[in-house]
């Protein structure tokens, strides 16, 4: 700028050459007329340097375009931009839309999104053995996700369910505990309403799974005499069941922040946030697809009672009496507390050892010589072992 401004001074002198006032300052002389046509124009201060973005341009998103992505965002303030560009396109197949870092930046240059500071990546969880999920009904993901307080200052306990194939979701219900009873009252509406599984899988916590043998509690057994294999993800490790915290993120997010004032006020929102996962809400792993799209209910019917058990001639049953004990060679052993009320077999497999089943499944060996059960497998059981 000082030196502009002095060579429009130098230049106002007469008897200066401007050829050679130029040679002098270093430029040519088109621009030394520039800077004497602009100092004329607007003084000293037209002489600054002027903006170099074009007036116009090709790629520029149209007004109508803009207001409709922003809008998207409005409506769907928990998706992410690859949902929403997913759901605009299925939505209105005819408009060009902007790319997924276009959107982005147009919601945030109308201030639709924070900045994120990155964060270092984890150390991924140890590889364990899961059933694959191919189709719909393989396999049932289900959790508590967190508790929280309603307006009127009681907690609620979400209980959710989802296929995993299809990631639909089968059930939200707003519960007043983590007890048995109410789990497995919605889980009979809902196994009535879908079937049944092939697997359920769940975390080590209560009611999904006890402390005793073969982590087995109430309703892992009512599980396995309707004949669905029990999985459970290793201890400490939520991120074996990646997809659905993943949901609870979402459903936290859309439900209960802040949480409805009533129990059924809640109920409502869970309901409303699960019609529009299933059936509005692109999935990423679904290329884009609704999960409903995905889903069928099985053809595995809930039945009306448990089947009955039935073991071959050369099993020794044994009732498992109310405090979890059973018969064995004239004295009582410990067995379950899970188990109250249901007959299992001894199968001799050796000298001294013995296989205790349940139905089809396998749950433990009977050691003769020490006295004691070992469970042969605490992360899966399964009917057909």
């Amino acid at each position: 700028m000082e030196s502009r401004r002095a060579f429009v001074e130098d230049a106002r002198h007469p008897g200066l050459s401007l050829t050679e006032l130029c040679a002098t300052y270093g430029i040519s002389r088109k621009t030394g007329y520039k800077w004497l046509a602009r100092s004329e124009a607007g003084g000293r201060a037209a002489l600054a340097d002027r903006s170099r973005r074009p007036h116009g341009s090709p790629h520029a998103v149209p007004p109508a375009v803009r207001a409709a992505v922003v809008a998207a965002r409005q409506r769907f303030p928990h998706w992410g931009v690859t949902k929403v560009r997913q759901w605009l396109v299925r939505t209105q197949p005819s408009v060009a839309w902007p790319s997924r870092a276009t959107m982005h930046r147009v919601w945030q240059q109308a201030g639709l999104v924070p900045r994120r500071r990155r964060t270092p990546r984890g150390t991924p969880w140890p590889p364990h053995a899961r059933t694959e999920a191919t189709i719909a009904n393989d396999v049932w993901t289900i959790d508590f996700k967190g508790s929280f307080r309603l307006g009127i200052g009681e907690r609620c306990y979400p209980l959710t369910v989802r296929d995993l194939a299809s990631r639909y979701v089968l059930g939200c219900a707003a519960l007043h505990a983590e007890a048995t009873r109410p789990v497995q009252q919605h889980l009979e509406r809902w196994l009535a309403q879908y079937g049944l599984p092939r697997v359920i899988r769940s975390d080590n916590g209560k009611p999904f799974a006890g402390t005793g043998l073969a982590g087995l509690s109430r309703l892992a057994v009512w599980w396995l005499r309707l004949g669905i294999t029990v999985e459970r993800i290793p201890p400490a490790c939520p991120q074996a069941n990646g997809s659905h915290e993943r949901f609870h993120r979402d459903l936290k997010a859309a439900t209960a922040r802040p949480p409805a004032a009533t129990w059924g006020g809640q109920q409502r929102r869970f309901g409303r946030f699960c019609r529009e996962y299933n059936e509005v809400r692109p999935h990423g792993a679904l290329a884009g697809d609704v999960p409903a799209q995905h889903y069928a209910p099985s053809p595995r019917t809930l039945p009306r009672r448990l089947p009955a058990l039935e073991y071959p001639g050369h099993w020794e049953p044994r009732r498992v009496s109310d405090d979890g004990c059973v018969s064995w060679r004239g004295r009582r052993e410990f067995l379950s507390d899970a188990l109250n009320g249901e007959t299992v077999a001894f199968e001799e497999v050796d000298d001294g050892l013995w296989t205790v089943h349940l139905g089809t499944v396998s749950l433990a060996r009977w050691l003769e010589r020490e006295r004691c059960f070992r469970a042969l497998r605490a992360d899966q059981l399964s009917p057909m072992s």
